[in-house]
């Protein structure tokens, strides 16, 4: 399953080239991880008050071409993998109206508990695990 989510370049994302500054993607990717966690029913506040956290391990950006101030863009996101202990994400951005990517990226994550301890979502909350199997996209 992918999802789309839609955002427009702010200027306090930008350098002082007019460009989109490299560490606003990955803010985009998390308001496209969280648009993708609402979609299937649930809130990241939902899943932390069941004692789930989603903690960074990885982050991957390529940037194929600049964004700028008042770009308005889509952020495809969708699972690549996942595993009982580990979910990975995919993004890709277009500008609208286009159908090359400025960007795209993936973040890897672990399934933990409010310790930071890693949790096996699949033992541990089967029902919600298989929900999240039926979505990956490969």
């Amino acid at each position: 399953m992918i999802i789309k989510s839609n955002v427009v370049a702010r200027y306090a994302e930008t350098d002082q080239m007019g460009i989109v500054h490299h560490s606003i993607y990955a803010v985009w990717y998390e308001l496209a991880r969280t648009d993708f966690i609402k979609h299937i029913g649930m809130s990241y506040t939902d899943m932390e008050q069941m004692g789930i956290l989603l903690p960074l391990l990885e982050l991957h950006c390529k940037y194929h071409q600049p964004t700028r101030y008042e770009d308005e863009l889509t952020i495809e996101s969708h699972i690549t993998n996942l595993t009982p202990v580990r979910i990975e994400f995919g993004y890709t951005i277009y500008k609208k109206n286009s159908e090359k990517p400025v960007n795209t990226g993936s973040t890897l994550h672990a399934w933990t508990d409010t310790q930071l301890k890693p949790v096996n979502l699949k033992k541990r909350f089967p029902d919600i695990y298989r929900v999240i199997q039926t979505l990956v996209h490969i």
